[in-house]
């Protein structure tokens, strides 16, 4: 069984006395995974569609305007 370096949960929490210099970073890391990670993931789907759509219009202007020269000849 492992051993803890904590004799409980109150102790868990009060970080031997450096609670306050501990918990805090563990929200801001928290925090920034949240703004960095999930924001992408969650539009990931959005911006495929997206850049399918960009990508359709630049293959027709390409295709249109290689027509366009064709004519003009």
């Amino acid at each position: 069984m492992p051993e803890f370096q904590f004799d409980g949960f109150s102790a868990f929490l009060d970080m031997g006395g450096y609670a306050l210099y501990v918990w805090p970073v563990y929200i801001l890391f928290a925090m920034f995974f949240v703004i960095t990670v999930v924001p992408p993931l969650l539009g990931r789907k959005k911006r495929l569609k997206q850049l399918k759509a960009r990508m359709a219009r630049a293959d027709f202007d390409r295709h249109h305007d290689k027509n366009r020269e064709g004519e003009s000849h």
